[in-house]
């Protein structure tokens, strides 16, 4: 298997670092609002990923961060007049919930950065006992030119438009313009501000030092994945570096770093700053998760991808015609048909779908190459569409197609099993389709018009075939 590594900017082996064990961490949300599905990209491919190492044997501990206290959260709580604290408890409860509804699984632990201050001014004080952080009278701050690596993952070290920023560390007395803070003395005058007694004075942590407190308390001063959307890339994960390795002295802090590409509308990147943005809670009210799980993971990872309402009707289409191919799969009956064992035409479907397998998990093997491992899924689809119209596939081989996209489920998330059983129809609807057959068969192609209309009424559609009507939800 083989994965882009952003720090060495080319497609690399995966060896963890210990065996078949996985340590990953995923930069989770500042929770001082709602997220939108721009935030949900990142959430579903990791999740994705996640599941796809532990499908292929390896034992995989997730880990993402909870940012429950910083800057922009201070703001959106003193806007609303409440406690900083108590809206960041209220918007972690709503983000763990929108993680339930899109069905991400995968995540092992959810780290609030509060119950880690101990370990956040441990490190702190590491810094400072080795020459790496200094003092001004607003805080702690991490002197970037003490450490001479500092800039290796982004190939820069001055912020640029798209950069994520949570806090704009600025003071003229720092020694450098792109130092930044460690912690943050408290300012007197403010009470509602939350703070914490250290040995360096009273105040809260800088948003960089929550996440490397976190993932050491964890995984030690090294792991293996360390994953995020690509604004993220710099300060913040550049930041993590540095304070890492400056504490350690060792080359890497994660052996992989993967970032998402954006979400884009219209163009922009979509951002709660530009204000062009779509909340998630509101998104799955109106369509369903899966829908939005599959769109995400029919584009590259590590690419940009514009969002338009015509996507989720395509993304719904999509999903929607391999549940028909399994729907028919389900209803095969007659093993006696064709005899795997002499039969050309069943030794071609067991060659199809063999081959789509090979084909579907060399892609995922090559850097989780989603559109290409789709598009092989597609394929299959249509030719198995041909030969389960044509008779040609017994129930062993529906059985064993059937298990195929289980396992691409498990992975995913993208197929409703639901709607691929056979359809308990009402009693009316079942008269009505009974009625319209004797029409077409007088060829009273109006009347069977009028009856098929009446049936779409009831939540159903007809689709006409060789064999007959076959009725859909």
């Amino acid at each position: 298997m083989k994965i882009y590594n952003t720090l060495t900017r080319k497609k690399e082996a995966f060896k963890p670092l210990k065996n078949k064990k996985v340590n990953m961490f995923v930069c989770g949300p500042t929770v001082y609002d709602f997220i939108h599905i721009g935030n949900a990209r990142t959430c579903v491919v990791f999740d994705s990923f996640a599941r796809y190492l532990r499908s292929k044997g390896y034992k995989v501990f997730y880990l993402q961060n909870i940012t429950n206290i910083d800057d922009k959260i201070m703001l959106a709580a003193k806007e609303k007049g409440v406690l900083p604290l108590d809206l960041a408890a209220t918007f972690e409860k709503e983000y763990i919930k929108d993680m339930k509804l899109l069905g991400v699984k995968g995540v092992n632990e959810y780290a609030r950065a509060t119950d880690y201050i101990k370990e956040i001014i441990s490190q702190v004080s590491r810094l400072m006992e080795k020459g790496y952080a200094y003092a001004l009278q607003d805080g702690i701050y991490f002197d970037i030119a003490r450490f001479k690596p500092y800039g290796k993952l982004s190939g820069r070290t001055a912020l640029e438009a798209e950069d994520a920023v949570s806090r704009i560390d600025y003071n003229k007395n720092k020694k450098n313009r792109g130092d930044f803070c460690l912690w943050k003395f408290k300012e007197e005058h403010n009470q509602e501000e939350p703070s914490w007694n250290s040995p360096f004075g009273k105040g809260r942590p800088g948003w960089h030092i929550e996440d490397t407190a976190i993932t050491e308390t964890f995984f030690g001063d090294q792991y293996d994945i360390h994953g995020g959307g690509v604004d993220l890339k710099f300060p913040h994960h550049e930041a993590e570096i540095a304070q890492m390795e400056a504490i350690s002295g060792k080359k890497f802090l994660a052996k992989y770093w993967m970032h998402t590409g954006f979400l884009t509308i219209g163009g922009q990147k979509m951002s709660k700053s530009l204000n062009n943005f779509i909340i998630l809670d509101g998104f799955l009210k109106r369509h369903s998760y899966r829908h939005l799980r599959f769109w995400f993971m029919k584009h590259a990872w590590r690419a940009p991808v514009d969002y338009s309402d015509a996507a989720m009707v395509e993304a719904k289409q999509a999903t929607e015609k391999m549940e028909e191919l399994l729907r028919k799969l389900q209803q095969v009956k007659n093993p006696s048909k064709v005899n795997p064992s002499t039969s050309f035409r069943a030794r071609r479907a067991d060659a199809v779908l063999k081959k789509a397998r090979k084909e579907f998990y060399k892609h995922l093997d090559d850097d989780f190459n989603t559109p290409k491992a789709f598009a092989e899924l597609f394929n299959l689809v249509g030719v198995l569409n041909g030969h389960v119209d044509k008779d040609h596939v017994t129930k062993n081989q529906a059985k064993n197609i059937i298990d195929f996209f289980k396992g691409v489920n498990e992975v995913f998330d993208i197929i409703d099993f639901g709607r691929t059983e056979k359809l308990e129809v009402p009693a009316e609807v079942a008269g009505l389709l009974k009625d319209r057959e004797v029409a077409r068969k007088s060829g009273e192609w109006e009347k069977a018009d009028k009856i098929r209309k009446e049936i779409e009424t009831y939540g159903y559609k007809v689709e006409d075939t060789k064999d007959g009507a076959i009725l859909k939800k």
